[in-house]
C-alpha cells in the first residue's frame, strides 16, 4: 500500500525545469541583427577564403530570378532577421509530455524541434530550409541541434552557408524577454564556430499574417540571365565608405583590419 501511495505521489509531481516558451515574440530592434547590412559589411564574420570568394561574387539581382522570388529565409538567418516569430509546443495527449517545439516567422516555414527521441536521418536524406532539429532541456534553457540544412546565407548581403553546416541554438527566457543564441559550424565557409545572439520580447496582442508569395517581374537593371559579380572587378564599397567608421582604403586591407578588431556578429 505504501508503494502505491508513493507512485501516485510521484505521478502527481509536475516536471521541473521546463520553461514555457510559447507565445508570439517580436524582435528587439538593434543595428546588429535586424537592419539591412550594406554590401561588403562582413566585419567580425570568420569567413574562410572560399567564403570570401563566394560573397564577393554575390549579386542582389539573383533574387529577381523567378525560382528564387518565393524562397523562404532558412534557419541560418531567420532568427537574426526583422520578422516576428510564433512559438508553440506539441504535447502528447496521453503522457502530457512535450514532444516538440515549433517556431515560425513571417517569412519562413514551420520549424519543428523534436523532443520525442526520434533518430536523426541519414546524411543522404533531403536537406530543407529548416533542416532536421532535435531539442532537449538544459536546466531552464532549451538546446536545439539542427542538421540537414540547404545551402543558405548568414547575412542578407550574401555571406554564404554551405549544406554541410550545422546549427546549435539556445533559447533562454527571462520573463517577457527571450534570448536566442545561435552557433554555426561550417567546414566550408567558416574558419571557426560563429556565435551570435538576438533578443525577442513577448507581444501578447501580436498577429502574424500569412505570407503570400507571388512571382513578380523585377530587375535591378542587369541584363545577365544569371546575375553574378566578378570579384576581381570589385575595388571598394561606397556604401561602407559613407556609413562605416572604418578605413576602407582597399577591400582586403580594410576587411582584415576590421575583422581583427571587431567581435563576431
Amino acid at each position: 500500500m505504501r508503494n502505491v501511495v508513493l507512485i501516485a505521489a510521484l505521478i502527481g509531481v509536475p516536471a521541473l525545469a521546463q520553461m514555457d516558451f510559447s507565445g508570439d515574440w517580436a524582435p528587439v530592434q538593434d543595428e546588429d541583427n535586424t537592419g539591412n547590412p550594406y554590401i561588403g559589411e562582413w566585419i567580425g564574420i570568420p569567413m574562410s577564403p572560399a567564403g570570401r570568394l563566394r560573397v564577393e561574387a554575390w549579386d542582389a539581382s539573383y533574387m529577381t530570378l523567378p525560382e528564387w522570388q518565393c524562397r523562404p529565409h532558412g534557419a541560418m538567418y531567420i532568427s537574426r532577421g526583422p520578422s516576428q516569430v510564433r512559438i508553440w509546443k506539441e504535447v502528447d495527449p496521453v503522457s502530457r509530455q512535450i514532444t516538440a517545439w515549433h517556431a515560425e516567422w513571417l517569412r519562413s516555414i514551420d520549424n519543428p524541434y523534436y523532443m520525442d527521441g526520434r533518430p536523426r536521418p541519414s546524411e543522404l536524406a533531403a536537406h530543407t530550409w529548416g533542416g532536421f532539429s532535435t531539442a532537449e532541456y538544459e536546466g531552464e534553457q532549451l538546446k536545439i541541434t539542427t542538421t540537414q540544412l540547404k545551402e543558405d546565407y548568414y547575412r542578407r548581403n550574401g555571406v554564404p552557408s554551405s549544406d554541410r553546416a550545422t546549427l546549435t541554438q539556445y533559447w533562454i527566457r527571462r520573463g517577457d524577454y527571450l534570448t536566442w543564441v545561435t552557433i554555426a559550424y561550417d567546414p566550408v565557409y567558416l574558419t571557426e564556430p560563429m556565435i551570435r545572439s538576438s533578443e525577442y520580447r513577448l507581444a501578447l496582442n501580436q498577429q502574424i499574417p500569412p505570407y503570400r508569395a507571388r512571382w513578380l517581374r523585377k530587375s535591378t537593371g542587369r541584363r545577365a540571365p544569371f546575375p553574378a559579380t566578378c570579384p576581381a572587378r570589385i575595388r571598394s564599397w561606397p556604401s561602407l565608405d559613407r556609413n562605416m567608421d572604418c578605413p576602407w582604403r582597399s577591400r582586403w586591407v580594410a576587411l582584415r583590419a576590421c575583422t581583427r578588431k571587431q567581435p563576431a556578429r
